[in-house]
């Protein structure tokens, strides 16, 4: 392995440790067993080589929800969305600063444009990968028109739901709370 993908797994390693703005550049350096200026000539910036190695979780952690998450062969999709929604509150629980980190990310976003374009796209994917597994299909697979309703809202409940677990996890919903909301949205919206 080079220096440049032991730099990534080192910028992973403290991302889920100790979160974006508490990494330093000789902590993905330790992590990796190379110098500090290695991070400038393979990356540009810490910057630079956390924002990949966040985006790099994030696309794993969605890919591995994906694979966990295939619909019951009951076909009871309650069930399959409270497990969905079970998963995700124990995740923010379990990884608090890998989530402050996406966080965190937005706000970076927002004063670099080439970041910012890379998250639209990052947000767009992950709007198609939660359309695909509440549909249950891959997503090569899902409607366009899904991704826009389904996703856009699946993704704006994960993330507000995310906001709730990481400011105030003693009243944060629980997997059940948030299933009954989403059918009292339902019930509100016909």
């Amino acid at each position: 392995m080079g220096n440049r993908e032991a730099l990534l797994i080192g910028a992973k390693a403290c991302l889920r440790e100790k979160g974006y703005d508490r990494t330093a550049v000789r902590d993905i350096a330790a992590a990796a067993g190379v110098s500090t200026a290695a991070i400038g000539y393979h990356y540009g910036s810490r910057e630079a080589l956390l924002n990949q190695a966040l985006f790099e979780i994030l696309d794993e952690w969605g890919d591995a929800m994906g694979r966990a998450l295939v619909p019951d062969a009951d076909g009871s999709s309650r069930a399959h969305f409270e497990r969905i929604w079970e998963s995700l509150i124990d995740d923010f629980g379990a990884h608090p600063d890998l989530w402050l980190a996406s966080v965190e990310l937005f706000m970076q976003a927002q004063r670099q444009p080439e970041l910012r374009a890379a998250l639209a796209a990052g947000t767009a994917q992950g709007r198609r990968g939660m359309a695909a597994i509440l549909d249950g299909v891959r997503e090569e697979e899902v409607s366009d028109a899904s991704v826009r309703t389904l996703g856009t809202v699946q993704l704006a409940l994960v993330s507000g739901v995310m906001l709730q677990c990481l400011s105030d996890p003693s009243s944060a919903p629980t997997a059940a709370e948030v299933l009954e909301g989403v059918r009292a949205l339902g019930e509100l919206a016909r």
